[in-house]
């Protein structure tokens, strides 16, 4: 009989005994339990989360779209600006003490002559030099390259110095010896003269990214005698990445780093996390000299194929930056919505009410118009307590000057209501709530039919249009609602003293980035048009609210 045999047999022949041991062993079995992995993990590149740890802040710390961010420090005071396309007042300025609360102070772009011919605000860069903001960005498509200046973030801004450098997404870089930079999304380097806006130098292709398509939001960087450039690769969705390079010489040449990207989500790491298309980041050192990472990415109501309605929006991730080496984010380069990280001191801003009544002459900077308003649409005061809206010829669709003012969408599950006086007397007058996104916009409507004032629920997309079936209005006024709950969007209306009725409900893919376009968000507004020559009726808002909730 072998040993192997024999030790078999007299195994066997305990089975008390050992029953016996395991018994007795119940304490050590039980931390077993909790050390040793009872199968294997859901992704074995995705950071281990200590959910014991508290948390500290959650992302997005700018919700709703605020894409393509830049920051800058001034001693204790932080500032952020965005992109923001077609919507005027153009470029909000926020404000922070500790990178996580953020309130909007300003906008870059309030007067239309500053940019008079249209508007179309692609990515932006902030930087502060000897007492002055600099703001420059991409008015694509009609003028090009501009920056504008302020000694007060909150403004007023100056009119628009143009640059004669290509492409988008321009950067500006102050070096130690006076001298100032600027390149933009070709990696093209030029000395600049600030005064004057005068290129001082020949460009210079001083790097070529790492390959990702669509390079885009360089900025340069100075850190223990290195010049660091970073970017964004891959197109601003899934395959969005952060990249970095660096030289002993601002002209170059530039050497990658060996462990880019160092900020994705389209690695296993980041696969089926509720944040994605991670990107397009500026880093700032804080003023205890922790450093600091902001990037854009966005919240998918559908997972797949992924859709996102709301927007690109702000996250805040931490940097880990050593002497002569190079940054690495949040450990692994992924970020999470909810932060377990050590923070500045946390200096929240007050709560803004939910509701809004229109009593204030002035509207509150989060309300935009599409593109140039023609002020004498828009009253405050015309009815004290309400806002009272004109409607134009002009539509929403037609991309030109709509009768419309509305804010961002910032929650994915959110109510948004008004009541609404209107009494239309032609069959062209309407006003109503409406979402809208790069052009696509769902609408609930009043308008007259057949001698009667009606409500409608109308979905336009593209060269679709759905109107639902009419109802009947009875006399005064009509509250109007609308429920998102990620990729759903409920419409509903009530009057008097009733409760919301339903009139349609939506799958939010419809008017999501994925399937509509372009690079911004969902919009609340409020609007009111003549389709086709101006309104005789004019449409009173009593008051707005909006409720957010992340479930």
């Amino acid at each position: 009989m072998t040993v192997y045999k024999k030790f078999k047999k007299k195994l066997f022949q305990v089975p008390v005994l050992v029953f016996s041991l395991v018994s007795f062993c119940t304490g050590a079995d039980a931390q077993i339990k909790k050390t040793v992995p009872t199968g294997p993990p859901e992704n074995a590149f995705s950071a281990l989360v200590d959910t014991a740890a508290p948390i500290t802040y959650r992302n997005p710390v700018i919700a709703g779209f605020n894409s393509d961010p830049s920051i800058c420090r001034v001693g204790d005071d932080y500032y952020m600006v965005s992109s923001t396309f077609e919507y005027f007042p153009g470029v909000p300025v926020y404000h922070s003490k500790d990178l996580v609360n953020w309130q909007l102070i300003g906008h870059c772009i309030t007067r239309p002559d500053q940019l008079p011919n249209e508007l179309n605000i692609f990515a932006t860069t902030i930087r502060h030099h000897n007492g002055v903001f600099y703001m420059i960005t991409t008015n694509t498509g009609i003028e090009g390259n501009f920056y504008v200046t302020a000694t007060n973030p909150a403004g007023p801004w100056s009119d628009p110095v143009f640059i004669k450098v290509k492409a988008i997404d321009p950067d500006l870089f102050f070096d130690d010896d006076g001298k100032v930079y600027v390149t933009s999304s070709t990696f093209e380097l030029f000395e600049i003269d600030l005064k004057t806006g005068n290129l001082l130098s020949e460009g210079r292709k001083v790097w070529n990214g790492t390959g990702g398509r669509y390079p885009e939001g360089p900025h340069i960087y100075k850190k223990d005698g290195f010049y660091y450039l970073m970017a964004a690769e891959g197109g601003t969705e899934e395959a969005h990445t952060q990249t970095i390079a660096r030289s002993k010489y601002i002209w170059g040449p530039y050497s990658d780093n060996p462990a880019n990207p160092i900020l994705s989500h389209v690695n296993a790491a980041g696969q089926g996390s509720p944040i994605q298309g991670v990107g397009h980041a500026d880093i700032t050192q804080a003023h205890d000299g922790s450093w600091w990472m902001i990037f854009h990415g966005y919240r998918p109501v559908i997972g797949y194929p992924v859709h996102h309605t709301i927007g690109r929006e702000t996250f805040l991730a931490p940097v880990s930056w050593p002497t002569n080496g190079w940054p690495v984010v949040n450990g692994n380069g992924t970020v999470t919505l909810d932060m377990r990280v050590p923070t500045l001191p946390l200096k929240p801003f007050a709560a803004k009410p939910a509701r809004i009544d229109f009593k204030d002459q002035e509207l509150d900077l989060e309300w935009n118009y599409l593109r140039y308003p023609v002020s004498s649409n828009y009253s405050t005061t015309a009815r004290k307590g309400y806002l009272r809206l004109k409607g134009s010829a002009q539509t929403i669709e037609d991309r030109k000057s709509p009768t419309f003012i509305g804010r961002r969408v910032r929650n994915l599950n959110f109510t948004a209501s008004t009541e609404l006086e209107f009494n239309p007397r032609q069959v062209n007058e309407e006003a109503g709530l409406t979402l809208i996104n790069n052009g696509a916009h769902f609408d609930l409507l009043i308008k007259q039919e057949n001698g009667q004032r009606v409500l409608v629920s109308r979905l336009r997309f593209g060269g679709v249009v759905h109107d639902s079936k009419p109802i009947i209005l009875k006399p005064g006024p009509v509250k109007l609602a609308v429920q998102g709950e990620k990729a759903s969007l409920s419409f509903m209306y009530a009057q008097g003293n009733e409760t919301l009725k339903p009139v349609q409900h939506v799958d939010g893919r419809f008017i999501s980035t994925e399937t509509v376009g372009g690079f911004s968000g969902l919009y609340l507004g409020l609007y009111a048009t003549g389709n086709g020559k101006a309104s005789t009726a004019d449409a009173d808002y009593d008051w707005f609210e909006y409720v957010g909730d992340e479930k």
